[in-house]
């Protein structure tokens, strides 16, 4: 049994909102869509994703500058210069913006730069940084990890609130099978499970739990009938030209035609 007394429920009705902004807030009456690149690549090409999607129902930006690449001699993200890209287009269109910090010494600037502080599934299990995590007053985007059991997944969201930070939100993002079709296997059952045991919100990232383009609107749609608070969602403004991830990646049109259909998607589902 569980003994995670800060993530569980006390009560059925218990439910945390945590907020990204002064208008976005997961865990409310409305599903938070997050959208962007996997990589932050240049000030030009945020300023692309920007345009096009601030007049749409996506509320907030994605965009890594601290990648960690299963090999080492791929892209690892622009750094400081990333983060500062991410700050510029956060003033000028007024949009949160969420990225990955993966190390403690990387916690204060990301920390300073952006809204939102994702550990990406490789991280889960690193408590050293989920510890110094729970010591900033900064909201927390929990990935699960690639084969993490949801018992796992719950205490490594334990380690973060127990050191004082109550801002959790949980990310399914697959998790690893035999079955090499897609990149990893959407594990929407732990959505429901999370759903009905956590009062914490959770969201889905339906790019890296297929890995192909073509899969991630009808994943997204399902992901919101389940119940999930939101998605984080890879678009780019030339997919095939994106350094990190580009199979996966909408085009941003595509992107906004989703978040519209979603909209509609979650009123229907109440």
């Amino acid at each position: 049994m569980l003994n995670a007394k800060l993530a569980l429920k006390s009560q059925p009705e218990q439910k945390t909102i945590v907020s990204l902004s002064d208008t976005v807030a997961f865990g409310g009456s409305q599903i938070v869509i997050i959208g962007g690149p996997c990589a932050v690549e240049s000030l030009a090409q945020m300023e692309r994703v920007a345009t096009h999607l601030k007049p749409t129902p996506i509320q907030a930006l994605r965009g890594g500058v601290y990648k960690p690449r299963t090999s080492p001699y791929a892209f690892q993200g622009l750094g400081l210069e990333g983060l500062q890209i991410l700050a510029e287009i956060r003033r000028r269109y007024q949009m949160p913006v969420v990225t990955e910090v993966m190390s403690i010494d990387q916690i204060e600037a990301v920390a300073t730069h952006v809204d939102m502080l994702q550990v990406g599934s490789r991280n889960m299990q690193n408590f050293d940084l989920l510890k110094a995590l729970g010591k900033i007053n900064k909201p927390i985007l929990l990935k699960r990890g690639l084969a993490a059991t949801l018992e796992e997944f719950v205490y490594a969201a334990e380690y973060i609130l127990s050191h004082g930070n109550s801002n959790v939100v949980l990310c399914e993002r697959g998790i690893r099978s035999f079955d090499s079709y897609t990149r990893n296997v959407l594990d929407l059952g732990t959505v429901a499970a999370l759903k009905q045991i956590t009062h914490l919100p959770i969201i889905v990232d339906p790019s890296h739990a297929v890995g192909k383009r073509e899969l991630v609107a009808p994943l997204a749609k399902a992901a919101i009938a389940t119940g999930a608070d939101g998605l984080i969602i890879e678009c780019h403004p030339e997919p095939e030209k994106s350094v990190s991830d580009a199979q996966q990646a909408l085009s941003l049109d595509e992107m906004v035609n989703l978040s519209y259909s979603l909209q509609s998607l979650a009123a229907v589902i109440n």
